[in-house]
């Protein structure tokens, strides 16, 4: 199955997709710091080198069974200033959201900070499921920690998953 990465950083949800048998065909980023690591990484990945609010579907080939991606955790980490939706990069999962409706793709799996989960984000983070949801996807959340998966580190992150 051919899968868009999105918010790429230097490709780690990417390699857990890679080794369960998935194709990144292409990614997209626009942290500098992270490139050189991502093309040594996935040399034969097409990777955006710009933002995602720059990034246009009709700039990907190709048939694209799943859209990967942690958009940014700065807005809604509890160690932030919990900005939420407020924050410009917390509104960059609306841009994840606009490339799944333009692109359609048969899943999504996105994942975020457990501080998402926050009371304080409860509206935001409902509409954002609403949002996924109006795209004719059924969709699924929750917590993991990365402990409970051989991971040496206490690691709380939210996964959304949506699938057609």
């Amino acid at each position: 199955m051919k899968i868009l990465s999105l918010f790429s950083g230097a490709g780690g949800l990417d390699l857990g997709f890679e080794k369960a048998g998935f194709d990144i065909v292409a990614a997209n980023e626009i942290d500098d710091c992270c490139y050189e690591t991502f093309e040594f990484n996935f040399p034969k990945t097409k990777l955006f080198k710009k933002s995602i609010v720059e990034l246009k579907s009709s700039e990907i080939s190709g048939k694209i069974d799943g859209i990967i991606g942690g958009p940014p955790c700065q807005s809604w980490s509890e160690a932030g200033k919990q900005m939420g939706i407020k924050d410009p990069r917390g509104k960059l999962f609306y841009e994840y959201i606009r490339l799944i409706e333009e692109i359609k793709p048969k899943f999504f799996l996105a994942e975020n900070v457990s501080g998402i989960l926050h009371k304080k984000h409860d509206k935001a983070f409902k509409n954002i499921i609403i949002n996924f949801g109006k795209l004719g996807y059924d969709i699924t959340f929750k917590m993991l920690d990365a402990a409970d998966y051989n991971v040496p580190q206490n690691r709380k992150r939210v996964f959304i998953v949506g699938i057609k």
